[in-house]
């Protein structure tokens, strides 16, 4: 699975692997694809540096990628206290008790929400970058479109290539007049942020709007079938997120949810605003359906409702409240049955990679 941009960047198969684990991410890089570890979870970068340091040590000198989150527009001169401030007190009654209605117990004293929003503040994102330009980084992309000027021009200057998320042909073109090096097509069906247009459908339209800069394919891609089928489309490689969280490597830090995952079909997702404020594919819960209700309030703008759920999400995670608990996740979590180590992924796409080539080979007459 070579293309002219995994050649560019030194990996075996052109399989771009997001995701929250650094060993997750180290193990996608040692098998030949390209890990990228997402940083919106860390809220100190020392921490986020502690976890680079580590991937320099288990990636046998193969390249690996970070993803930020910078928010196209940018609020200046305002705290989290201020922000916080903005959220209407309605809405914190509402997640109180829907909490209540669930019985999910408070966090202990002196117990912290593990599931941080500061990542997504542009400050919290510059404060990562200042420790991970000092890494041997090959990639840095951006989940919420093209980051500020200065930072692709430091990026550039250190060498890396940049990438940038987009879920239109227009958003794309955009991304190429800033000055990326990569956009990422991804499609409807994909956990986290996403559009409304389908993976088939988006993928050509921004090979062609943003030509000749290389396209990655992401949204319901989990199989090596699907990632022949992204190349057809004129993608120079894929972007996969989804298919990690089952993986031995990953830690969940919650059976119940890795039970919820495996057990789930195609159709047990559901774009909504409740985790973030912006629409994001993420398992359909209680949560979900109690936000989406259209006699509870409307979920907030971001940052707001990030905000306003950090700690709610929180508790439920930390005591496996199962009809509330739920993950950003894409429509391929119907294929994730099992738990097999990363390798083991990546045997698998590469067969089936083989597979479709083969086949469409045979038809072609090359056979």
């Amino acid at each position: 699975m070579k293309t002219e941009l995994s050649q560019r960047l030194g990996i075996e198969h052109a399989i771009f692997g997001f995701t929250p684990f650094p060993a997750v991410a180290a193990a996608i890089s040692r098998a030949g694809g390209l890990g990228v570890l997402g940083a919106v979870r860390y809220g100190a970068a020392d921490d986020l540096a502690r976890d680079l340091d580590w991937l320099d040590a288990h990636t046998e000198g193969r390249p690996y990628g970070l993803d930020v989150v910078m928010p196209a527009k940018k609020v200046e001169g305002v705290s989290v206290a201020e922000i916080e401030a903005m959220i209407p007190e309605g809405h914190r009654q509402f997640v109180k008790d829907t909490l209540a209605q669930h019985r999910v117990p408070e966090l202990g004293p002196g117990e912290e929400s593990g599931w941080r929003i500061t990542g997504w503040l542009e400050e919290v994102a510059r404060a990562q970058l200042d420790v991970a330009f000092d890494h041997p980084l090959k990639l840095l992309a951006n989940a919420l479109g093209s980051p500020p000027a200065d930072v692709i021009q430091r990026a550039h200057d250190k060498g890396l290539l940049v990438a940038a998320l987009a879920g239109s042909a227009r958003h794309a073109r955009h991304h190429q007049e800033a000055g990326i090096d990569i956009v990422v097509a991804q499609g409807y069906e994909a956990g986290g942020h996403t559009g409304e247009i389908t993976t088939m459908v988006l993928t050509p339209e921004v090979v062609g709007a943003v030509d000749p800069l290389p396209v990655l394919a992401a949204g319901g891609i989990g199989t090596g079938e699907q990632i022949a089928a992204g190349l057809a489309l004129g993608a120079q490689g894929v972007w996969l997120g989804s298919i990690w969280l089952t993986t031995r490597e990953a830690k969940l830090g919650s059976p119940a949810l890795l039970r919820k995952l495996l057990d789930a079909g195609s159709g047990d997702t559901v774009r909504s605003r409740a985790l973030t404020g912006k629409p994001a594919r993420q398992l359909r819960t209680r949560w979900t359906e109690a936000w989406d209700d259209p006699a509870s309030p409307d979920p907030l703008p971001m940052p707001l409702q990030g905000l306003l759920v950090a700690e709610a999400v929180s508790r439920i995670q930390q005591y496996e409240v199962e009809p509330l608990l739920g993950t950003p996740v894409g429509q391929i979590v119907g294929q994730l049955n099992a738990v097999r180590p990363v390798q083991a992924v990546f045997d698998d796409l590469t067969r089936g990679f083989e597979r479709a080539i083969t086949r469409v080979n045979r038809i072609a007459g090359r056979d």
